[in-house]
């Protein structure tokens, strides 16, 4: 198996010896971001100016489409603070000995799908293509779990399901062609793929967590920026919050306003029927769910993609906890 892009990155690092960099204070606050419905708080908070605002002009935002491309820009300095999944931000904590970055709050649960065209079971992709959005992004340690509980392998050999990383659009595209035959993808990637390309949902990730819980976005900041910028990580922090409140207190109003931007970034709006069916398996939530995310990193050492280690210390609650006491 190939090593993940961030594992070789932060390797190199590492080697090199080098000092994080970053954006002075008072410089640019740097934020990443998905163009995914899962990142609803950014999509809204980064158009309507939101987090622009609350960071006093000085927000410069950045699209990425993985979370392992995001962690690798964090780790590295170029970010100081990214919506991002709960996987890479695993793999990243570990793969930098608890150093770099910290998780301070959540963003949503639910909102990922393995779609596929004919398969009924999981044996029935043995020898087949199946995407995920990147390596070792939470998906694809979402998808290699899954099959390993059923009995596949990941590779090329016979019986084996061949997990191919592309980017949303790619499996899209190949999806439709009948060149792939399942892939496993956050929304709004997992209802367009049914609706625009006859797809069908095999699982429904939050069948596989108990009471249907799981990270699948949460708000990492560089361990850097927490220390060197804290009052601007708690501005950020204020505004994601009220943006998860105004999501959890009208839902249709907020998924319009996520749709709006999402659509600027991918050059269209969803239909409305699939900006529905997107939103009916997300959850907006502050709570960064830190068993659940454990047990994610358990995952991904499992499979190679992160070194052993204890996550325990991947949560910082004290800038939300400061937040409410105020």
């Amino acid at each position: 198996m190939r090593r993940p892009v961030l594992a070789l990155a932060l390797a190199a690092l590492a080697l090199a010896g080098c000092k994080l960099r970053g954006a002075p204070a008072g410089g640019p606050f740097r934020l990443g971001y998905f163009p995914n419905v899962t990142h609803a708080q950014a999509l809204v908070g980064v158009a309507d100016g939101t987090l622009s605002r609350a960071l006093e002009g000085r927000l410069v935002s950045r699209v990425f489409n993985a979370g392992p491309a995001a962690m690798e820009a964090l780790v590295a300095g170029d970010l100081e603070a990214t919506y991002v999944g709960p996987g890479p931000a695993a793999i990243a904590f570990l793969r930098t000995h608890g150093e770099a970055i910290r998780v301070i709050a959540g963003a949503a649960s639910g909102g990922a799908v393995l779609v596929v065209k004919d398969a009924r079971t999981a044996a029935d992709l043995a020898g087949k293509r199946v995407a995920s959005p990147q390596l070792g992004n939470t998906q694809d340690v979402a998808l290699r779990t899954w099959l390993r509980a059923n009995g596949l392998a990941a590779g090329d050999g016979p019986g084996q399901v061949n997990v191919t990383p592309l980017s949303n659009p790619d499996i899209l595209s190949l999806f439709a062609r009948g060149e792939l035959a399942g892939a496993w993808v956050p929304e709004p990637w997992g209802a367009r793929l049914v609706a625009e390309a006859g797809g069908r949902i095999l699982v429904d990730e939050r069948t596989l967590w108990p009471d249907g819980r799981f990270p699948i976005t949460v708000l990492a900041v560089s361990v850097r920026a927490l220390e060197a910028r804290r009052a601007e990580i708690l501005a950020l922090l204020r505004a994601h919050v009220e943006l998860t409140r105004r999501w959890q207190r009208d839902r249709d109003a907020f998924a319009a306003a996520a749709n709006a931007a999402y659509a600027t970034l991918a050059g269209k709006p969803l239909p409305s029927h699939v900006l529905a069916d997107a939103f009916s398996r997300l959850e907006p939530l502050a709570d960064p769910l830190a068993p659940q995310l454990a047990e994610l990193a358990r995952r991904a050492q499992a499979l190679g993609f992160a070194p052993a280690g204890d996550v325990s210390g991947i949560v910082d609650g004290r800038p939300l906890q400061e937040l409410a006491e105020r």
